[in-house]
C-alpha cells in the first residue's frame, strides 16, 4: 500500500511539475526515436487526426522518411529505439512487442499478446497464441504509431501494454509517384552469404484527383549467421520475406473516400534462430527447423464527411498460415537423439480472421468533441502439433514387455508419439466511445469507455500416442471448452494545454486480453482446461513541450501500472516441459519515459529516449511444478529491463553537393531475468550502429551502413537454460553493406 501511495504521489508531483513547466511555456511536438521533432507529424492514436503535439498520450510515431534514414527494414530494427518498448525477437513471423514490461515470459505468450497490432487500423493478430505476428516491412509504410499503456478503451482486447499501428501508404489520386530500393550487405559469420533486398512501388492516377491505384513489391533475404553442425549446414538461419500489396482508392466528391487495399506477406525461415549460448554462434540439432508464415489480408474502409461529423465504416477478413518444425534432443522412445530417427515435432496451424468496425467522430471545432463506435471480430483457428521419432512403432512392437504389450501402430501410428488438434472460435463485440470537453480554455476533460463481450469454444482432440506420462493413449480424446465474458473498460484524462508549445495531461485506462484454452490439459493432471482473461490499471501523467524556438523538445511520462490475474506461461517437468497457461498473481510496474530531442544548429541534432521501469509481482504467483511451489511476491517480471536507452547523434551538410549525412546509433538494455524461476539473464549490451548517406542527383541517395560495429554478443532471450543445452536468441552479429533508394 505505501508503494502505491508512493507512485500515486509521485505522479501528482509529476502533474504539478508539467503544470508548472507550462507557465514558462513553450513547445512540443514528439520526435521519432533516430531524428529530430517533426510538428507536423499527423496520427490516429485517437480514432482521428491529430497531431503528435496534440494528443494528450505517450506515443511515437516513425514516419517512412525517418525509416528510410535510420535503415530499418523490419520491426526489431526500430521498435527497441522508442521508450517503454523491447522486443522479445525469438522466432521471426512469430516475435513479440512488450512495452512498459507487460511480459510473463521471454519466449511466446501462449495466450493472446499483451500489444495489439494493426494495418491501416486493422487488428492483425487473432485471440489466443498467434498464428503469426506479421512483420510488416517498412517499405512504403507511411509511419509507425506506438502507443504505449493500456489501449483497451478505443483499440479493445489484447492492448494491456499499449499497441502498434502500420500505416501503409495507399494510391493518391493526385499525383504519379514511384520508388525502388535495393540493399547489399554481409553479415558476419554468414559464410560468404549475401544480405539483399529489392523492393519497388508505383503510384497511378486512373482519374485524376478522383480514382488511382497502387503496387507494391518486395523480397529480402538475411543471411544466416549460425552454424548447424547437426545439419552439416554454415549460416543455416537464412530467412527470407516476400511482399505484395495494392490499394484502390476513390474520391468520388469532396466529402467521400472509399479505400480498398489487400496485403500478402510470406515468410521463409530455413533453420530456427535460437542457439547454443555456450557455443556461440552455433545451433547443433538433428535436424533442420525450418518455418514458413503467411499472411493474406483485404480491407475495405469509407471515409463520409457529414454535416455534424466524419463516419468511418471498415471492414476486413485475413488468412494466416504457419508450418513450423522443432528438433527434440531427448530419448523419449528409441532412445535416438542424432540423426534423422531424432524426435521433431510439425506443427501446422491456420486462421481466419474476420473483422468489422464503425465510428462517427464529431466535427473538430468547438470545446465539445465526441466518438462513439461499434467493433465485431470473429476469428477461427486449426492447429495440428505432433511429435515423431523414426522408428518408434517398430521399437514397441519389439519391446512388449516395456510397453504394456500394446502395438506399435496403436500408441505410435505413423511413428507419432505425442499430439493434438485443436479447433478454436472467438467472436467479440463492443461499444466505445469518447468524450472530451474543454470546460474552461485550455483545460480538456476527456472520458471514455468500452464495453465488451467475448465468447470462445475450443475443440481439443489428443491423438494417440506413447509420449503422454501415466497410461498410454490408444484412442483419441477429445474435450470442449466453452468460455464468456463481459465488462467495461473505462478511461479519463485531464489534459492542459496553456500554448502551442505546451501540453500537459494525467490519465487512467484500463486494458484486457481474453481467455482460452490449454490444449494439454487432457493428458496431464494439474493443467486447467483453461484460463480467463487478465486486466490492467494504470496511472499516469506526462509532459510535452519545446524550448529555444523548437531547437529542443522533451517529452516524459511517469507511469504506476496493476496487473491481475496474470495469464501466466508456466511448463511442466522434464521430460514433457507441456506448457500452458493459468490465471494466478500480481503484478506492479512503476516507471519514467523521456524523450528529448536538440538541434544544435541546421547541421547537427541529438535525441535520446531514455526509460526507467520496475516491474514486479505484487503477490505470490503459484507453479505447481516449480521449486517451492511457485514465484514469490518482488520477483521481477521475464524481460523486464530497469533500463533502456536508444540515442542518436545526426551531422547533415544540406549545403554540399549531395547534401551528405552522418549517423551515430547506439542502443543499451540492462539486464533482466529470461523467464520465472531461472537464473539466466538477457541484455546488459551496448550496441552502436553507422550511417554515412549522399544524394547522387536528385532522384537517388545511396547509404552505407554499418550495423553492431563493435560486433557485440547480446543476448536477447533463453527461457530455457533449464533444459539439456542453454539456449536463446542473439542479436545479429556486425553487419555492414550499401542501400540505393530512388524515388520520383
Amino acid at each position: 500500500m505505501r508503494s502505491r501511495n508512493m507512485i500515486k504521489g509521485t505522479i501528482l508531483s509529476s502533474t504539478m511539475l508539467s503544470l508548472g513547466l507550462g507557465l514558462a511555456a513553450p513547445a512540443s511536438a514528439e520526435e521519432a526515436p533516430e531524428g529530430g521533432a517533426n510538428p507536423e507529424i499527423v496520427v490516429t492514436a485517437t480514432k482521428r487526426a491529430l497531431k503528435l503535439s496534440d494528443v494528450p498520450m505517450p506515443i511515437s510515431a516513425v514516419t517512412g522518411d525517418q525509416l528510410k534514414a535510420m535503415n530499418a527494414n523490419s520491426l526489431g530494427d526500430y521498435i527497441a529505439r522508442l521508450p517503454g518498448v523491447v522486443f522479445n525477437d525469438y522466432q521471426p513471423g512469430i516475435s513479440e512487442v512488450v512495452i512498459r514490461g507487460i511480459a510473463a515470459t521471454t519466449y511466446h505468450e501462449q495466450g493472446q499478446t499483451t500489444v495489439g497490432y494493426y494495418l491501416n487500423e486493422v487488428p492483425i493478430v487473432e485471440p489466443g497464441f498467434p498464428i503469426g505476428i506479421p512483420d510488416i516491412d517498412t517499405f512504403d509504410l507511411d509511419r509507425v504509431e506506438v502507443l504505449r499503456g493500456p489501449q483497451g478503451t478505443l483499440f479493445g482486447t489484447s492492448t494491456l501494454g499499449g499497441a502498434v499501428n502500420y500505416v501503409a501508404a495507399v494510391a493518391d489520386p493526385g499525383k504519379y509517384d514511384a520508388a525502388a530500393q535495393g540493399l547489399l550487405g554481409s553479415t558476419k559469420n554468414a559464410s560468404g552469404q549475401l544480405n539483399y533486398a529489392a523492393k519497388a512501388m508505383i503510384n497511378l492516377p486512373l482519374v485524376k484527383d478522383q480514382l488511382a491505384v497502387r503496387m507494391m513489391a518486395l523480397q529480402r533475404v538475411d543471411a544466416g549467421y549460425l552454424d548447424n553442425p547437426g545439419i552439416g549446414v554454415n549460416g543455416s538461419s537464412d530467412y527470407r520475406t516476400r511482399g505484395l500489396r495494392g490499394s484502390l482508392v476513390a474520391t468520388p466528391n469532396d466529402t467521400t473516400k472509399i479505400t480498398l487495399m489487400t496485403t500478402y506477406q510470406d515468410t521463409r525461415l530455413d533453420d530456427q534462430t535460437y542457439l547454443d549460448l555456450d557455443n556461440p554462434y552455433v545451433r547443433n540439432t538433428p535436424r533442420a527447423e525450418p518455418q514458413k508464415t503467411d499472411f493474406w489480408m483485404s480491407s475495405a474502409r469509407l471515409d463520409q464527411e457529414l454535416p455534424f461529423g466524419t463516419l468511418t465504416m471498415l471492414g476486413s477478413v485475413i488468412e494466416k498460415h504457419n508450418t513450423t518444425v522443432f528438433s527434440y534432443p531427448y530419448a523419449y522412445v528409441t532412445g535416438v537423439t542424432t540423426g534423422e530417427d531424432a524426435a521433431y515435432s510439425l506443427g501446422k496451424a491456420d486462421a481466419n480472421i474476420k473483422t468489422f468496425e464503425t465510428r462517427l467522430a464529431s466535427k473538430d471545432a468547438g470545446p465539445f468533441q465526441w466518438l462513439i463506435g461499434f467493433s465485431y471480430m470473429k476469428a477461427k483457428k486449426h492447429s495440428n502439433d505432433r511429435i515423431y521419432q523414426g522408428g518408434a512403432a517398430d521399437f514397441i512392437d519389439a519391446n512388449p514387455d516395456l510397453y504394456d504389450g500394446y502395438a506399435g501402430d496403436l500408441i505410435a501410428p505413423d511413428d507419432a508419439i505425442y499430439g493434438y488438434l485443436s479447433d478454436t472460435r472467438n467472436e467479440n463485440w463492443g461499444l466505445f466511445g469518447e468524450a472530451s470537453w474543454e470546460f474552461v480554455p485550455t483545460l480538456t476533460l476527456t472520458l471514455g469507455g468500452r464495453y465488451y463481450n467475448t465468447r470462445n469454444s475450443a475443440e481439443i482432440t489428443n491423438a494417440p500416442g506413447s509420449l503422454a506420462p501415466g497410461d498410454y493413449t490408444i484412442a483419441p480424446s477429445s474435450f470442449g471448452v466453452k468460455q464468456k465474458e463481459d465488462g467495461f473498460t473505462p478511461k479519463a484524462s485531464l489534459s492542459w494545454k496553456p500554448s502551442q508549445t505546451m501540453l500537459a495531461y494525467a490519465t487512467y485506462s484500463q486494458g484486457y486480453r481474453e481467455g482460452g484454452p490449454n490444449p494439454n490439459a487432457a493428458i496431464l493432471d494439474g493443467i486447467p482446461t483453461s484460463y480467463k482473461s487478465d486486466t490492467v490499471d494504470n496511472y499516469e501523467a506526462g509532459v510535452k513541450t519545446s524550448l529555444f524556438g523548437n531547437k529542443l523538445t522533451l517529452d516524459a511520462a511517469v507511469f504506476h501500472i496493476e496487473w491481475k490475474d496474470i495469464q501466466a506461461r508456466l511448463f511442466t517437468d522434464a521430460p514433457y516441459y507441456y506448457s500452458y497457461v493459468t490465471n494466478a498473481g500480481g503484478a506492479k510496474i512503476d516507471g519514467v519515459e523521456f524523450s528529448g530531442a536538440f538541434q544544435f544548429n541546421r547541421n547537427l541534432g541529438f535525441s535520446s529516449n531514455v526509460t526507467y521501469q520496475d516491474a514486479r509481482l505484487s503477490k505470490f504467483l503459484p507453479d505447481t511444478f516449480a521449486v517451492g511451489g511457485g514465484y514469490d511476491k518482488g520477483t521481477t517480471l521475464p524481460g523486464s529491463s530497469k533500463w533502456s536507452v536508444a540515442n542518436n547523434l545526426r551531422l547533415e551538410l544540406p549545403d554540399m553537393t549531395g547534401a551528405p549525412s552522418l549517423e551515430i546509433a547506439h542502443r543499451y538494455i540492462s539486464k533482466a531475468p529470461v523467464a520465472f524461476g531461472n537464473e539466466a539473464t538477457r541484455g546488459n549490451f551496448n550496441v552502436f550502429d553507422l550511417r554515412a548517406s549522399m544524394g547522387l542527383g536528385e532522384n537517388i541517395r545511396v547509404m552505407a551502413f554499418a550495423n553492431n560495429v563493435f560486433d557485440k554478443f547480446g543476448i536477447l532471450n533463453a527461457p530455457f537454460t533449464s533444459q539439456t543445452v542453454p539456449s536463446g536468441s542473439i542479436i545479429r552479429p556486425r553487419t555492414i553493406g550499401v542501400k540505393l533508394d530512388w524515388s520520383l
